[in-house]
Protein backbone atom coordinates (compact mmCIF):
# COMPACT_ATOMS: atom_id res chain seq x y z
CA UNK A 1 0.00 0.00 0.00
CA UNK A 2 2.77 2.72 1.00
CA UNK A 3 4.43 1.59 -2.79
CA UNK A 4 1.18 3.34 -4.21
CA UNK A 5 2.10 6.64 -2.54
CA UNK A 6 3.82 9.60 -3.93
CA UNK A 7 7.50 9.96 -3.12
CA UNK A 8 6.26 13.28 -1.49
CA UNK A 9 3.59 11.67 0.58
CA UNK A 10 5.85 8.62 1.82
CA UNK A 11 8.38 11.30 2.61
CA UNK A 12 5.87 13.06 4.70
CA UNK A 13 4.87 10.04 6.94
CA UNK A 14 8.47 9.15 7.71
CA UNK A 15 8.84 12.96 8.71
CA UNK A 16 5.71 12.64 10.53
CA UNK A 17 6.19 9.62 12.28
CA UNK A 18 9.81 10.62 13.47
CA UNK A 19 8.07 13.71 14.74
CA UNK A 20 5.48 11.91 16.52
CA UNK A 21 7.91 9.33 17.73
CA UNK A 22 10.24 12.07 19.54
CA UNK A 23 7.57 13.79 20.76
CA UNK A 24 6.00 11.39 22.48
CA UNK A 25 9.50 10.66 24.69
CA UNK A 26 9.85 14.32 24.67
CA UNK A 27 6.51 15.31 26.69
CA UNK A 28 6.65 11.92 28.95
CA UNK A 29 10.24 13.00 29.96
CA UNK A 30 9.19 16.53 30.75
CA UNK A 31 6.40 15.18 32.87
CA UNK A 32 8.60 12.72 34.53
CA UNK A 33 10.92 15.09 35.59
CA UNK A 34 8.38 18.22 36.91
CA UNK A 35 6.63 15.01 38.89
CA UNK A 36 9.55 12.88 40.34
CA UNK A 37 11.96 15.97 41.49
CA UNK A 38 8.78 17.80 43.28
CA UNK A 39 8.42 14.73 44.93
CA UNK A 40 11.77 14.59 45.79
CA UNK A 41 11.03 17.72 47.42
CA UNK A 42 12.30 20.51 45.17
CA UNK A 43 10.70 23.30 44.96
CA UNK A 44 8.66 25.06 42.10
CA UNK A 45 11.88 27.37 40.89
CA UNK A 46 14.50 24.89 41.89
CA UNK A 47 12.12 22.51 39.36
CA UNK A 48 12.19 25.10 36.64
CA UNK A 49 15.81 25.60 36.77
CA UNK A 50 16.01 21.97 35.68
CA UNK A 51 14.63 22.89 32.20
CA UNK A 52 16.89 25.97 32.68
CA UNK A 53 19.38 24.66 29.96
CA UNK A 54 16.55 22.76 27.51
CA UNK A 55 14.90 26.45 27.02
CA UNK A 56 18.84 27.98 26.50
CA UNK A 57 19.97 25.37 24.23
CA UNK A 58 16.96 25.30 22.15
CA UNK A 59 17.51 28.90 21.65
CA UNK A 60 20.77 28.30 20.53
CA UNK A 61 19.84 25.31 18.50
CA UNK A 62 17.36 26.57 16.83
CA UNK A 63 19.54 29.98 14.97
CA UNK A 64 22.49 27.33 14.08
CA UNK A 65 20.02 24.68 13.31
CA UNK A 66 18.33 26.71 10.78
CA UNK A 67 21.97 27.64 8.77
CA UNK A 68 23.15 23.86 9.88
CA UNK A 69 20.10 22.03 7.66
CA UNK A 70 20.66 24.01 4.75
CA UNK A 71 24.32 23.42 4.61
CA UNK A 72 23.99 19.38 5.50
CA UNK A 73 20.28 18.64 4.71
CA UNK A 74 17.56 18.42 6.74
CA UNK A 75 17.34 14.39 7.11
CA UNK A 76 20.88 14.60 8.71
CA UNK A 77 19.31 17.53 11.23
CA UNK A 78 16.84 15.53 11.97
CA UNK A 79 18.31 12.17 12.58
CA UNK A 80 20.95 13.87 14.18
CA UNK A 81 18.49 15.26 16.45
CA UNK A 82 16.87 11.33 16.98
CA UNK A 83 20.36 10.07 18.43
CA UNK A 84 20.85 13.18 20.58
CA UNK A 85 17.67 12.60 22.59
CA UNK A 86 18.72 8.99 23.01
CA UNK A 87 21.57 9.89 24.40
CA UNK A 88 19.91 12.28 26.62
CA UNK A 89 17.76 9.90 28.02
CA UNK A 90 20.73 7.66 28.93
CA UNK A 91 22.04 10.11 30.69
CA UNK A 92 19.28 9.97 33.11
CA UNK A 93 19.75 6.15 33.61
CA UNK A 94 22.58 6.04 36.23
CA UNK A 95 21.88 5.75 39.63
CA UNK A 96 19.77 7.73 41.49
CA UNK A 97 22.57 9.19 44.01
CA UNK A 98 24.28 10.52 40.29
CA UNK A 99 20.91 12.53 39.14
CA UNK A 100 22.22 15.65 40.86
CA UNK A 101 21.05 18.97 39.46
CA UNK A 102 23.78 19.72 37.40
CA UNK A 103 23.61 16.28 35.61
CA UNK A 104 19.98 16.67 35.13
CA UNK A 105 20.40 20.01 33.51
CA UNK A 106 22.98 18.59 30.87
CA UNK A 107 20.80 16.25 30.41
CA UNK A 108 17.83 18.10 29.89
CA UNK A 109 20.40 20.38 27.31
CA UNK A 110 20.89 17.56 25.23
CA UNK A 111 17.32 16.99 25.05
CA UNK A 112 16.45 20.97 24.40
CA UNK A 113 19.47 20.58 21.41
CA UNK A 114 17.22 17.25 20.21
CA UNK A 115 14.26 18.83 20.08
CA UNK A 116 14.60 21.63 18.50
CA UNK A 117 16.97 19.95 15.44
CA UNK A 118 14.09 17.44 15.38
CA UNK A 119 11.25 20.02 15.00
CA UNK A 120 12.42 22.50 12.63
CA UNK A 121 14.23 19.76 10.76
CA UNK A 122 10.22 18.39 10.44
CA UNK A 123 8.52 22.11 10.30
CA UNK A 124 10.91 23.28 7.26
CA UNK A 125 10.91 19.98 5.24
CA UNK A 126 6.76 20.56 4.89
CA UNK A 127 7.92 23.86 3.09
CA UNK A 128 9.95 21.47 0.06
CA UNK A 129 7.20 18.48 -0.32
CA UNK A 130 4.18 21.48 -1.52
CA UNK A 131 4.55 23.28 -4.63
CA UNK A 132 5.06 26.81 -3.82
CA UNK A 133 1.59 27.87 -5.50
CA UNK A 134 -0.68 25.55 -3.70
CA UNK A 135 -1.29 27.71 0.25
CA UNK A 136 -3.88 25.95 0.86
CA UNK A 137 -2.61 22.84 0.99
CA UNK A 138 0.54 23.91 2.50
CA UNK A 139 -1.81 25.55 5.69
CA UNK A 140 -3.28 21.94 5.51
CA UNK A 141 -0.34 19.82 5.59
CA UNK A 142 1.49 22.22 8.57
CA UNK A 143 -1.40 21.83 10.49
CA UNK A 144 -1.67 18.19 10.15
CA UNK A 145 1.82 17.84 11.01
CA UNK A 146 1.57 20.63 14.04
CA UNK A 147 -1.54 19.20 15.30
CA UNK A 148 -0.91 15.82 15.15
CA UNK A 149 2.67 16.18 17.07
CA UNK A 150 0.76 18.20 20.44
CA UNK A 151 -1.66 15.37 20.22
CA UNK A 152 1.14 12.93 20.49
CA UNK A 153 3.11 15.47 23.18
CA UNK A 154 -0.08 15.52 25.52
CA UNK A 155 -0.41 11.87 25.23
CA UNK A 156 3.89 11.70 26.00
CA UNK A 157 2.30 13.31 29.51
CA UNK A 158 0.10 10.85 30.68
CA UNK A 159 2.71 8.39 29.72
CA UNK A 160 5.28 10.38 31.93
CA UNK A 161 2.57 10.55 34.82
CA UNK A 162 1.14 6.61 34.03
CA UNK A 163 5.12 4.70 33.83
CA UNK A 164 6.09 7.05 37.00
CA UNK A 165 3.07 5.56 38.82
CA UNK A 166 3.60 2.23 37.81
CA UNK A 167 7.34 1.10 37.24
CA UNK A 168 9.25 4.38 38.42
CA UNK A 169 11.28 7.16 37.42
CA UNK A 170 14.49 4.36 36.04
CA UNK A 171 12.54 1.84 34.20
CA UNK A 172 10.53 4.25 32.55
CA UNK A 173 13.37 6.64 31.11
CA UNK A 174 14.79 3.07 29.95
CA UNK A 175 11.85 1.77 28.13
CA UNK A 176 11.51 5.35 26.12
CA UNK A 177 15.46 5.01 25.28
CA UNK A 178 14.78 1.78 23.45
CA UNK A 179 12.18 2.48 21.83
CA UNK A 180 13.35 5.96 20.25
CA UNK A 181 16.55 4.18 19.51
CA UNK A 182 14.42 1.44 17.16
CA UNK A 183 12.68 5.23 15.45
CA UNK A 184 16.59 6.07 15.10
CA UNK A 185 17.94 3.39 13.10
CA UNK A 186 14.61 3.20 10.40
CA UNK A 187 14.45 6.97 10.29
CA UNK A 188 18.16 6.59 9.38
CA UNK A 189 17.27 3.89 6.39
CA UNK A 190 14.07 5.33 4.72
CA UNK A 191 14.80 9.16 5.20
CA UNK A 192 15.87 11.38 1.70
CA UNK A 193 19.34 11.88 2.04
CA UNK A 194 19.40 15.11 -0.05
CA UNK A 195 16.18 17.11 1.54
CA UNK A 196 16.46 20.32 2.48
CA UNK A 197 20.34 20.96 1.46
CA UNK A 198 20.44 24.79 0.07
CA UNK A 199 21.85 25.07 -3.67
CA UNK A 200 24.44 27.42 -1.98
CA UNK A 201 25.72 27.56 0.96
CA UNK A 202 24.86 30.34 3.32
CA UNK A 203 27.13 31.87 5.20
CA UNK A 204 27.39 32.19 8.95
CA UNK A 205 25.98 35.44 9.27
CA UNK A 206 22.84 34.54 7.00
CA UNK A 207 21.63 33.36 10.59
CA UNK A 208 19.56 36.65 11.18
CA UNK A 209 16.19 36.87 9.11
CA UNK A 210 16.65 40.10 6.96
CA UNK A 211 12.59 39.95 6.47
CA UNK A 212 10.65 42.08 8.53
CA UNK A 213 7.85 39.34 7.98
CA UNK A 214 9.27 36.89 10.07
CA UNK A 215 11.15 39.26 12.11
CA UNK A 216 7.55 40.43 13.42
CA UNK A 217 5.77 37.02 13.61
CA UNK A 218 9.05 35.68 15.64
CA UNK A 219 8.29 38.47 18.47
CA UNK A 220 4.82 37.57 18.25
CA UNK A 221 5.66 33.94 18.41
CA UNK A 222 7.92 34.50 21.73
CA UNK A 223 5.13 36.28 23.26
CA UNK A 224 2.60 33.75 22.46
CA UNK A 225 4.67 30.90 24.23
CA UNK A 226 6.09 32.46 26.82
CA UNK A 227 2.00 32.87 27.64
CA UNK A 228 1.64 29.85 27.73
CA UNK A 229 4.39 28.50 29.36
CA UNK A 230 4.51 31.28 32.64
CA UNK A 231 1.63 28.75 33.76
CA UNK A 232 1.75 25.77 31.91
CA UNK A 233 5.23 24.35 32.74
CA UNK A 234 5.75 24.29 36.59
CA UNK A 235 2.90 26.37 38.24
CA UNK A 236 0.34 24.52 36.96
CA UNK A 237 1.33 20.64 37.92
CA UNK A 238 2.92 21.54 40.82
CA UNK A 239 -0.26 23.02 41.50
CA UNK A 240 -2.32 20.91 41.10
CA UNK A 241 -0.48 18.03 43.13
CA UNK A 242 0.34 20.51 46.17
CA UNK A 243 -2.72 22.71 46.20
CA UNK A 244 -5.31 19.86 44.62
CA UNK A 245 -3.63 16.88 45.97
CA UNK A 246 -3.85 15.30 42.38
CA UNK A 247 -1.96 12.35 42.27
CA UNK A 248 0.38 11.64 39.47
CA UNK A 249 -1.25 9.87 36.95
CA UNK A 250 -4.26 12.34 37.48
CA UNK A 251 -1.95 15.32 37.17
CA UNK A 252 -0.67 13.42 33.65
CA UNK A 253 -3.83 12.83 32.73
CA UNK A 254 -5.18 16.03 32.92
CA UNK A 255 -2.26 17.73 31.13
CA UNK A 256 -2.21 15.31 28.50
CA UNK A 257 -6.19 15.55 28.00
CA UNK A 258 -5.27 19.24 27.72
CA UNK A 259 -2.60 19.11 25.14
CA UNK A 260 -4.40 16.35 22.80
CA UNK A 261 -7.09 18.49 22.61
CA UNK A 262 -5.32 21.47 22.22
CA UNK A 263 -3.39 19.47 19.12
CA UNK A 264 -6.73 17.83 17.58
CA UNK A 265 -7.81 21.73 17.59
CA UNK A 266 -4.39 22.91 15.24
CA UNK A 267 -5.19 20.26 13.04
CA UNK A 268 -8.23 21.40 11.64
CA UNK A 269 -7.59 24.99 12.63
CA UNK A 270 -8.23 25.99 8.54
CA UNK A 271 -11.44 25.67 8.88
CA UNK A 272 -12.09 28.05 11.50
CA UNK A 273 -9.32 30.59 10.11
CA UNK A 274 -10.54 31.02 6.21
CA UNK A 275 -10.88 27.76 4.41
CA UNK A 276 -15.26 27.93 4.98
CA UNK A 277 -14.34 31.41 2.77
CA UNK A 278 -11.94 30.23 0.36
CA UNK A 279 -9.30 31.93 2.37
CA UNK A 280 -5.44 31.69 3.86
CA UNK A 281 -5.22 33.52 7.45
CA UNK A 282 -2.68 36.43 6.99
CA UNK A 283 -1.70 39.11 9.65
CA UNK A 284 -4.87 40.46 10.09
CA UNK A 285 -6.29 37.17 11.29
CA UNK A 286 -3.59 36.37 14.02
CA UNK A 287 -4.13 39.50 15.63
CA UNK A 288 -8.03 38.74 15.83
CA UNK A 289 -7.53 35.26 17.43
CA UNK A 290 -4.35 36.70 19.84
CA UNK A 291 -7.08 39.42 21.22
CA UNK A 292 -9.63 36.82 21.41
CA UNK A 293 -6.99 34.58 23.66
CA UNK A 294 -5.62 37.64 26.01
CA UNK A 295 -9.20 37.81 27.17
CA UNK A 296 -9.59 33.77 28.86
CA UNK A 297 -6.01 34.04 31.24
CA UNK A 298 -7.59 37.71 32.25
CA UNK A 299 -10.69 36.45 33.23
CA UNK A 300 -9.14 33.34 34.91
CA UNK A 301 -6.98 35.52 37.06
CA UNK A 302 -9.81 37.56 38.51
CA UNK A 303 -12.61 34.55 39.13
CA UNK A 304 -9.59 33.09 41.15
CA UNK A 305 -8.97 36.56 42.88
CA UNK A 306 -12.88 36.32 43.78
CA UNK A 307 -12.28 33.44 45.51
CA UNK A 308 -13.78 30.91 42.93
CA UNK A 309 -13.56 27.18 42.77
CA UNK A 310 -9.53 27.12 41.27
CA UNK A 311 -10.75 23.21 40.23
CA UNK A 312 -13.49 24.63 38.22
CA UNK A 313 -11.37 27.42 36.79
CA UNK A 314 -8.76 26.22 35.70
CA UNK A 315 -10.74 22.93 33.76
CA UNK A 316 -13.01 25.14 32.55
CA UNK A 317 -10.86 28.33 31.46
CA UNK A 318 -7.96 25.97 30.26
CA UNK A 319 -10.46 24.04 27.95
CA UNK A 320 -11.24 27.57 26.45
CA UNK A 321 -7.80 28.45 26.28
CA UNK A 322 -6.70 25.69 24.76
CA UNK A 323 -9.03 25.82 22.12
CA UNK A 324 -7.88 29.47 21.23
CA UNK A 325 -4.38 28.81 21.50
CA UNK A 326 -4.61 26.18 19.44
CA UNK A 327 -5.83 28.50 16.34
CA UNK A 328 -3.43 30.93 17.37
CA UNK A 329 -0.49 28.49 17.24
CA UNK A 330 -1.12 26.51 13.75
CA UNK A 331 -1.12 30.26 11.84
CA UNK A 332 1.95 31.38 13.15
CA UNK A 333 2.96 27.67 11.67
CA UNK A 334 1.17 28.07 8.73
CA UNK A 335 2.72 31.77 7.94
CA UNK A 336 6.46 31.10 9.18
CA UNK A 337 6.25 28.13 6.38
CA UNK A 338 4.65 30.58 3.79
CA UNK A 339 6.64 33.50 4.51
CA UNK A 340 10.37 31.64 4.66
CA UNK A 341 12.73 31.17 1.55
CA UNK A 342 12.16 28.40 -0.05
CA UNK A 343 16.21 27.98 -0.69
CA UNK A 344 17.34 27.41 2.58
CA UNK A 345 13.87 27.33 4.06
CA UNK A 346 15.34 26.11 7.50
CA UNK A 347 17.33 29.33 7.90
CA UNK A 348 14.14 31.69 8.33
CA UNK A 349 12.26 28.14 9.98
CA UNK A 350 15.42 28.36 12.28
CA UNK A 351 14.89 31.75 13.15
CA UNK A 352 11.51 31.88 13.63
CA UNK A 353 11.54 28.77 16.69
CA UNK A 354 14.92 30.61 18.02
CA UNK A 355 12.18 32.79 18.88
CA UNK A 356 9.59 30.80 20.00
CA UNK A 357 12.62 28.74 22.20
CA UNK A 358 13.44 32.32 23.79
CA UNK A 359 9.61 32.50 24.74
CA UNK A 360 9.24 29.31 26.46
CA UNK A 361 12.70 30.03 28.25
CA UNK A 362 10.98 33.35 29.46
CA UNK A 363 7.70 31.76 30.58
CA UNK A 364 9.41 28.65 32.12
CA UNK A 365 11.42 30.45 34.14
CA UNK A 366 8.68 33.03 35.14
CA UNK A 367 6.93 30.36 35.42
CA UNK A 368 8.77 28.74 38.79
CA UNK A 369 9.68 32.00 40.19
CA UNK A 370 6.04 33.98 39.77
CA UNK A 371 4.28 30.92 41.49
CA UNK A 372 6.35 30.95 44.00
CA UNK A 373 6.18 34.15 45.05
CA UNK A 374 2.83 35.26 44.07
CA UNK A 375 0.81 32.01 42.91
CA UNK A 376 -0.77 30.79 40.02
CA UNK A 377 -3.04 33.56 39.45
CA UNK A 378 -0.04 35.84 38.95
CA UNK A 379 0.81 33.66 36.67
CA UNK A 380 -2.01 34.04 34.42
CA UNK A 381 -2.22 37.76 34.86
CA UNK A 382 1.12 37.63 33.23
CA UNK A 383 -0.20 35.52 30.33
CA UNK A 384 -3.06 37.30 29.65
CA UNK A 385 -0.19 40.58 29.23
CA UNK A 386 2.27 38.65 27.11
CA UNK A 387 -0.82 37.70 24.82
CA UNK A 388 -2.25 41.37 24.62
CA UNK A 389 1.53 41.92 23.40
CA UNK A 390 1.29 39.06 20.54
CA UNK A 391 -1.59 40.68 19.02
CA UNK A 392 0.22 44.28 19.14
CA UNK A 393 3.31 42.85 17.27
CA UNK A 394 0.87 41.06 15.08
CA UNK A 395 -0.85 44.61 13.51
CA UNK A 396 1.90 44.84 11.61
CA UNK A 397 2.09 41.50 9.65
CA UNK A 398 1.66 41.49 5.91
CA UNK A 399 -1.92 41.18 4.85
CA UNK A 400 -3.12 39.48 1.53
CA UNK A 401 -5.06 41.71 -1.05
CA UNK A 402 -7.40 38.13 -2.45
CA UNK A 403 -5.80 34.45 -1.69
CA UNK A 404 -7.65 31.49 -2.71
CA UNK A 405 -7.57 28.08 -1.56
CA UNK A 406 -6.86 25.79 -4.28
CA UNK A 407 -9.63 23.57 -5.00
CA UNK A 408 -7.70 21.06 -6.62
CA UNK A 409 -3.65 20.03 -6.32
CA UNK A 410 -1.76 18.54 -3.69
CA UNK A 411 -3.43 17.92 -0.52
CA UNK A 412 -2.11 16.84 2.88
CA UNK A 413 -3.00 13.17 3.47
CA UNK A 414 -6.00 11.84 4.28
CA UNK A 415 -7.25 14.48 2.17
CA UNK A 416 -8.57 18.16 2.42
CA UNK A 417 -10.03 17.84 5.61
CA UNK A 418 -7.31 17.15 7.68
Amino acid sequence: MLARLSPDVRQYLVITGNYWAFTLTDGALRMLVVLHFHALGYSPLQVALLFLFYEIFGVITNLVGGWLGARIGLNRTMNIGLGMQVAALSMLLVPAAWLTVPWVMSAQALSGVAKDLNKMSAKSSIKLLVPGDRQGALYGWVAALTGSKNALKGVGFFLGGALLTAIGFRWSVAAMAIGLALVWLLSLVLLKRDLGKARSKPKFRDLLSKSRAINLLSAARLFLFGARDVWFVVALPVFLAQSLGWDFWQVGGFLAAWVIGYGLVQSIAPYFTGRRSGRVPDGRTAFLWAVALAVIPAAMASALVQGQSPQYVLIAGLAVFGVLFAVNSSLHSYLIVSYAAEDGVSLDVGFYYMANALGRLLGTILSGWIFQVAGLGACLTISAAMVAAAAIVSIALPRHKVTQLESTGLQPPGGSGR
